[in-house]
Protein backbone atom coordinates (compact mmCIF):
# COMPACT_ATOMS: atom_id res chain seq x y z
CA UNK A 1 0.00 0.00 0.00
CA UNK A 2 0.94 3.60 -0.51
CA UNK A 3 1.85 5.85 2.42
CA UNK A 4 1.32 9.45 1.23
CA UNK A 5 2.96 11.31 4.09
CA UNK A 6 1.15 10.82 7.39
CA UNK A 7 -1.44 8.07 7.73
CA UNK A 8 -3.33 7.78 11.02
CA UNK A 9 -4.52 4.20 11.46
CA UNK A 10 -8.10 3.80 12.64
CA UNK A 11 -8.31 1.08 15.29
CA UNK A 12 -11.14 -0.82 16.91
CA UNK A 13 -11.68 -0.48 20.69
CA UNK A 14 -10.90 -4.09 21.64
CA UNK A 15 -8.81 -7.01 20.42
CA UNK A 16 -9.62 -10.69 20.77
CA UNK A 17 -7.39 -12.84 22.98
CA UNK A 18 -6.98 -16.40 21.71
CA UNK A 19 -6.39 -19.45 23.86
CA UNK A 20 -4.14 -22.44 23.32
CA UNK A 21 -6.87 -24.19 21.32
CA UNK A 22 -7.12 -21.26 18.89
CA UNK A 23 -10.53 -20.17 20.20
CA UNK A 24 -11.36 -16.73 21.57
CA UNK A 25 -10.93 -16.63 25.34
CA UNK A 26 -11.56 -12.93 26.02
CA UNK A 27 -10.95 -9.37 24.94
CA UNK A 28 -8.38 -6.71 25.74
CA UNK A 29 -8.49 -2.98 25.11
CA UNK A 30 -6.58 -1.77 22.06
CA UNK A 31 -3.57 0.32 23.21
CA UNK A 32 -3.52 3.88 21.90
CA UNK A 33 -0.09 3.32 20.37
CA UNK A 34 -1.80 1.51 17.48
CA UNK A 35 -3.58 4.75 16.56
CA UNK A 36 -0.31 6.63 16.12
CA UNK A 37 0.33 8.15 12.67
CA UNK A 38 2.26 5.91 10.29
CA UNK A 39 5.23 7.78 8.86
CA UNK A 40 6.92 5.50 6.32
CA UNK A 41 9.41 8.22 5.39
CA UNK A 42 10.48 8.69 9.02
CA UNK A 43 10.75 4.95 9.62
CA UNK A 44 12.96 4.51 6.56
CA UNK A 45 15.25 7.39 7.58
CA UNK A 46 15.64 6.28 11.21
CA UNK A 47 16.23 2.68 10.17
CA UNK A 48 18.96 3.76 7.74
CA UNK A 49 20.71 5.76 10.47
CA UNK A 50 20.42 3.15 13.22
CA UNK A 51 21.61 0.33 10.96
CA UNK A 52 24.93 2.15 10.54
CA UNK A 53 25.68 1.76 14.24
CA UNK A 54 26.44 -1.94 13.80
CA UNK A 55 29.29 -1.30 11.37
CA UNK A 56 32.92 -1.94 12.22
CA UNK A 57 35.59 0.45 10.92
CA UNK A 58 37.68 -0.84 8.04
CA UNK A 59 40.46 0.74 6.04
CA UNK A 60 43.31 0.03 3.63
CA UNK A 61 46.97 0.28 4.60
CA UNK A 62 48.27 3.88 4.45
CA UNK A 63 51.24 2.61 2.41
CA UNK A 64 49.25 0.45 -0.01
CA UNK A 65 50.23 1.31 -3.59
CA UNK A 66 53.05 3.71 -2.69
CA UNK A 67 55.77 1.31 -1.51
CA UNK A 68 58.07 1.89 -4.47
CA UNK A 69 60.68 4.58 -5.30
CA UNK A 70 58.93 5.38 -8.58
CA UNK A 71 59.57 8.72 -10.29
CA UNK A 72 58.22 10.35 -13.41
CA UNK A 73 60.43 10.15 -16.52
CA UNK A 74 59.34 13.66 -17.44
CA UNK A 75 58.42 14.95 -20.90
CA UNK A 76 60.19 14.15 -24.15
CA UNK A 77 59.73 10.37 -24.35
CA UNK A 78 56.23 10.30 -25.84
CA UNK A 79 55.01 8.59 -22.68
CA UNK A 80 52.68 9.66 -19.90
CA UNK A 81 54.27 11.56 -17.04
CA UNK A 82 52.92 9.11 -14.42
CA UNK A 83 55.66 7.93 -12.00
CA UNK A 84 57.35 4.74 -13.18
CA UNK A 85 59.16 1.96 -11.29
CA UNK A 86 62.97 2.22 -11.72
CA UNK A 87 65.28 -0.59 -12.77
CA UNK A 88 65.43 -3.00 -15.70
CA UNK A 89 65.36 -6.69 -16.45
CA UNK A 90 61.92 -7.32 -14.89
CA UNK A 91 58.35 -6.80 -15.98
CA UNK A 92 57.79 -4.38 -13.14
CA UNK A 93 60.53 -2.00 -14.22
CA UNK A 94 59.11 0.90 -16.21
CA UNK A 95 55.51 0.19 -15.17
CA UNK A 96 53.38 3.07 -13.93
CA UNK A 97 52.95 3.37 -10.16
CA UNK A 98 51.33 5.45 -7.42
CA UNK A 99 48.32 6.78 -9.38
CA UNK A 100 44.83 5.54 -8.64
CA UNK A 101 44.31 4.85 -12.33
CA UNK A 102 47.19 2.39 -12.72
CA UNK A 103 47.67 -1.24 -11.77
CA UNK A 104 49.22 -1.59 -8.33
CA UNK A 105 48.68 2.07 -7.41
CA UNK A 106 46.89 3.50 -4.41
CA UNK A 107 43.08 3.83 -4.43
CA UNK A 108 41.26 7.12 -4.76
CA UNK A 109 40.03 8.49 -1.41
CA UNK A 110 41.30 5.48 0.59
CA UNK A 111 39.07 4.13 3.36
CA UNK A 112 40.14 5.31 6.80
CA UNK A 113 39.18 4.22 10.29
CA UNK A 114 38.63 7.89 11.17
CA UNK A 115 35.48 8.01 9.04
CA UNK A 116 32.23 8.92 10.84
CA UNK A 117 30.85 5.40 10.89
CA UNK A 118 28.03 5.79 13.42
CA UNK A 119 25.01 8.08 13.59
CA UNK A 120 23.18 9.72 16.48
CA UNK A 121 19.40 9.83 16.09
CA UNK A 122 17.25 12.08 18.32
CA UNK A 123 15.34 10.14 20.97
CA UNK A 124 11.98 11.60 20.00
CA UNK A 125 12.56 10.67 16.36
CA UNK A 126 13.43 7.10 17.31
CA UNK A 127 10.31 6.83 19.45
CA UNK A 128 8.15 8.26 16.66
CA UNK A 129 9.53 5.64 14.26
CA UNK A 130 8.86 2.81 16.76
CA UNK A 131 5.23 3.80 17.39
CA UNK A 132 4.71 4.18 13.62
CA UNK A 133 6.02 0.66 13.07
CA UNK A 134 3.76 -0.67 15.83
CA UNK A 135 0.72 1.07 14.35
CA UNK A 136 1.47 -0.34 10.89
CA UNK A 137 1.75 -3.86 12.32
CA UNK A 138 -1.96 -3.66 13.22
CA UNK A 139 -3.06 -3.20 9.59
CA UNK A 140 -3.45 -6.54 7.85
CA UNK A 141 -2.99 -5.10 4.34
CA UNK A 142 0.34 -3.57 5.34
CA UNK A 143 1.48 -6.83 6.95
CA UNK A 144 0.56 -8.77 3.82
CA UNK A 145 2.27 -6.24 1.56
CA UNK A 146 5.51 -6.86 3.44
CA UNK A 147 5.28 -10.51 2.38
CA UNK A 148 3.90 -12.27 5.46
CA UNK A 149 1.42 -15.09 4.86
CA UNK A 150 -1.45 -14.39 7.26
CA UNK A 151 -4.43 -15.73 5.31
CA UNK A 152 -5.21 -18.23 8.11
CA UNK A 153 -4.69 -15.76 10.97
CA UNK A 154 -8.02 -14.83 12.52
CA UNK A 155 -7.13 -11.31 13.63
CA UNK A 156 -4.38 -8.70 13.36
CA UNK A 157 -2.85 -7.81 15.78
CA UNK A 158 -2.68 -11.39 17.05
CA UNK A 159 -2.87 -11.62 20.85
CA UNK A 160 -2.50 -14.94 22.69
CA UNK A 161 -3.12 -15.63 26.35
CA UNK A 162 -0.36 -15.56 28.94
CA UNK A 163 0.14 -19.30 28.43
CA UNK A 164 2.44 -18.24 25.57
CA UNK A 165 5.10 -17.09 28.03
CA UNK A 166 5.18 -20.48 29.75
CA UNK A 167 5.68 -22.67 26.68
CA UNK A 168 8.62 -24.98 27.36
CA UNK A 169 9.29 -27.05 24.22
CA UNK A 170 9.64 -26.33 20.53
CA UNK A 171 7.06 -29.03 19.83
CA UNK A 172 4.48 -27.05 21.79
CA UNK A 173 5.56 -23.81 20.12
CA UNK A 174 5.09 -25.26 16.62
CA UNK A 175 1.67 -26.59 17.60
CA UNK A 176 0.63 -23.12 18.80
CA UNK A 177 1.80 -21.51 15.54
CA UNK A 178 -0.18 -24.06 13.55
CA UNK A 179 -3.28 -23.53 15.70
CA UNK A 180 -3.35 -19.74 15.29
CA UNK A 181 -2.58 -19.88 11.54
CA UNK A 182 1.02 -18.62 11.68
CA UNK A 183 2.66 -21.84 10.47
CA UNK A 184 2.26 -20.79 6.81
CA UNK A 185 4.51 -17.81 7.42
CA UNK A 186 7.16 -20.08 8.95
CA UNK A 187 6.96 -22.38 5.93
CA UNK A 188 7.49 -19.34 3.70
CA UNK A 189 10.70 -18.63 5.62
CA UNK A 190 11.92 -22.22 5.28
CA UNK A 191 11.24 -22.22 1.53
CA UNK A 192 13.16 -18.96 1.09
CA UNK A 193 16.49 -20.25 2.37
CA UNK A 194 19.11 -19.86 -0.37
CA UNK A 195 22.84 -19.50 -0.66
CA UNK A 196 24.15 -15.95 -0.47
CA UNK A 197 25.49 -14.38 -3.65
CA UNK A 198 29.00 -13.00 -3.37
CA UNK A 199 31.98 -13.50 -1.09
CA UNK A 200 29.81 -13.39 2.03
CA UNK A 201 29.20 -17.13 1.64
CA UNK A 202 32.84 -17.63 2.72
CA UNK A 203 32.49 -15.33 5.75
CA UNK A 204 30.19 -17.28 8.06
CA UNK A 205 27.00 -15.96 6.44
CA UNK A 206 26.53 -18.62 3.80
CA UNK A 207 22.74 -18.62 3.62
CA UNK A 208 19.99 -15.99 3.51
CA UNK A 209 16.32 -16.33 4.38
CA UNK A 210 13.24 -14.20 5.01
CA UNK A 211 11.99 -13.12 8.43
CA UNK A 212 8.89 -14.69 9.93
CA UNK A 213 6.69 -13.89 12.94
CA UNK A 214 7.97 -11.81 15.82
CA UNK A 215 6.94 -13.04 19.27
CA UNK A 216 6.69 -10.35 21.96
CA UNK A 217 6.43 -11.41 25.60
CA UNK A 218 6.52 -9.75 29.03
CA UNK A 219 8.22 -12.43 31.15
CA UNK A 220 10.33 -15.29 29.88
CA UNK A 221 9.07 -18.42 31.57
CA UNK A 222 10.46 -20.68 28.84
CA UNK A 223 9.11 -19.01 25.71
CA UNK A 224 12.54 -17.98 24.39
CA UNK A 225 13.99 -21.48 24.40
CA UNK A 226 10.79 -22.88 22.93
CA UNK A 227 10.60 -20.55 19.92
CA UNK A 228 14.21 -19.59 19.21
CA UNK A 229 15.01 -22.60 17.02
CA UNK A 230 12.05 -22.12 14.65
CA UNK A 231 13.31 -20.58 11.37
CA UNK A 232 12.50 -16.91 10.96
CA UNK A 233 10.92 -16.45 14.41
CA UNK A 234 12.38 -13.70 16.58
CA UNK A 235 11.60 -13.05 20.24
CA UNK A 236 11.67 -9.75 22.11
CA UNK A 237 10.74 -8.52 25.53
CA UNK A 238 8.08 -5.83 25.27
CA UNK A 239 10.29 -3.22 27.00
CA UNK A 240 13.05 -3.71 24.42
CA UNK A 241 11.26 -3.30 21.09
CA UNK A 242 13.65 -2.08 18.41
CA UNK A 243 12.86 -0.41 15.10
CA UNK A 244 15.43 -2.59 13.32
CA UNK A 245 13.23 -5.59 14.14
CA UNK A 246 9.80 -3.93 14.00
CA UNK A 247 10.50 -2.70 10.46
CA UNK A 248 13.32 -4.83 8.98
CA UNK A 249 14.94 -3.12 6.03
CA UNK A 250 12.92 0.00 6.82
CA UNK A 251 9.75 -1.71 5.55
CA UNK A 252 6.60 -1.45 7.67
CA UNK A 253 4.27 -4.33 8.49
CA UNK A 254 6.05 -6.91 10.68
CA UNK A 255 3.81 -9.81 11.70
CA UNK A 256 3.80 -9.74 15.52
CA UNK A 257 2.40 -12.32 17.94
CA UNK A 258 1.73 -10.75 21.35
CA UNK A 259 1.25 -12.30 24.74
CA UNK A 260 -1.64 -10.73 26.62
CA UNK A 261 0.61 -9.32 29.35
CA UNK A 262 2.93 -7.71 26.81
CA UNK A 263 0.00 -6.27 24.85
CA UNK A 264 -1.53 -4.72 27.97
CA UNK A 265 1.79 -3.19 28.97
CA UNK A 266 2.06 -1.11 25.79
CA UNK A 267 -0.20 1.58 27.25
CA UNK A 268 2.20 2.12 30.17
CA UNK A 269 5.27 2.10 27.91
CA UNK A 270 4.08 4.55 25.24
CA UNK A 271 1.21 6.39 26.94
CA UNK A 272 -1.50 8.23 25.01
CA UNK A 273 -1.87 11.61 23.34
CA UNK A 274 -3.29 13.05 26.57
CA UNK A 275 -1.38 11.18 29.30
CA UNK A 276 2.38 10.79 29.52
CA UNK A 277 3.92 7.33 29.42
CA UNK A 278 4.73 5.68 32.73
CA UNK A 279 8.15 4.39 31.64
CA UNK A 280 9.21 7.31 29.41
CA UNK A 281 9.43 10.60 31.27
CA UNK A 282 7.11 13.21 29.79
CA UNK A 283 6.55 11.27 26.56
CA UNK A 284 3.18 11.40 24.79
CA UNK A 285 2.13 9.79 21.53
CA UNK A 286 2.56 12.01 18.46
CA UNK A 287 -0.50 13.42 16.75
CA UNK A 288 -1.09 13.27 13.01
CA UNK A 289 -0.20 16.42 11.09
CA UNK A 290 -3.26 16.02 8.84
CA UNK A 291 -6.33 13.87 9.33
CA UNK A 292 -6.55 12.84 5.66
CA UNK A 293 -3.17 12.66 3.94
CA UNK A 294 -4.54 11.46 0.58
CA UNK A 295 -4.67 14.45 -1.77
CA UNK A 296 -6.98 12.61 -4.17
CA UNK A 297 -9.49 11.91 -1.41
CA UNK A 298 -9.38 15.55 -0.30
CA UNK A 299 -9.99 16.95 -3.79
CA UNK A 300 -12.82 14.53 -4.55
CA UNK A 301 -14.55 15.04 -1.18
CA UNK A 302 -18.05 16.51 -1.19
CA UNK A 303 -16.93 19.39 1.05
CA UNK A 304 -14.37 20.65 -1.47
CA UNK A 305 -16.30 19.84 -4.63
CA UNK A 306 -19.31 21.81 -3.38
CA UNK A 307 -17.35 25.07 -3.24
CA UNK A 308 -15.07 24.66 -6.25
CA UNK A 309 -15.81 26.35 -9.55
CA UNK A 310 -16.72 24.21 -12.51
CA UNK A 311 -14.29 23.26 -15.24
CA UNK A 312 -13.45 26.05 -17.69
CA UNK A 313 -14.62 25.51 -21.30
CA UNK A 314 -11.87 24.61 -23.72
CA UNK A 315 -10.28 27.56 -25.48
CA UNK A 316 -10.76 27.91 -29.23
CA UNK A 317 -7.45 28.52 -30.91
CA UNK A 318 -7.16 30.28 -34.30
CA UNK A 319 -4.24 29.36 -36.52
CA UNK A 320 -2.34 32.01 -38.44
CA UNK A 321 -2.57 31.55 -42.21
CA UNK A 322 0.92 31.18 -43.66
CA UNK A 323 1.87 32.42 -47.14
CA UNK A 324 3.09 29.39 -49.13
CA UNK A 325 5.11 31.72 -51.40
CA UNK A 326 7.44 32.66 -48.54
CA UNK A 327 6.87 29.84 -46.01
CA UNK A 328 8.39 26.50 -47.02
CA UNK A 329 6.31 24.49 -44.53
CA UNK A 330 3.06 25.87 -45.93
CA UNK A 331 4.31 25.23 -49.46
CA UNK A 332 5.17 21.64 -48.58
CA UNK A 333 1.64 21.03 -47.30
CA UNK A 334 0.21 22.33 -50.58
CA UNK A 335 2.55 20.12 -52.61
CA UNK A 336 1.47 17.06 -50.59
CA UNK A 337 -2.20 17.96 -51.13
CA UNK A 338 -1.60 18.27 -54.92
CA UNK A 339 0.10 14.86 -55.00
CA UNK A 340 -2.82 13.33 -53.16
CA UNK A 341 -5.13 14.59 -55.93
Amino acid sequence: PEFPGVMPVATRPTVTVFGQDGQASGNVAMPKVFSAPVRADLVHFVHTQLAKNARQPYAVSPMAGVETPAQSWGPGRAMARIPRVPGSGTHRAGQAAFGNMVRGGHMFAPNRTSRRWHRKVPTNMRRYAVVSALAASAVSSVVESRGHVIADVQEIPLVLGNFLESVKTTKEAKAILATVGAQADVERVIASKAMRAGAGKMRNRRFRQRLGPMVVYNEDNGVVKAFRNIPGVQLFQVDRLNLLNLAPGGHLGRFIIWSQAAFEKLEAIYGTREEAAQFKTGYKLPAAMVATPSLTRLINSDELQSVLRGAHPAKEYFHIKRNPLVNKHAAKKLQMAVRAL
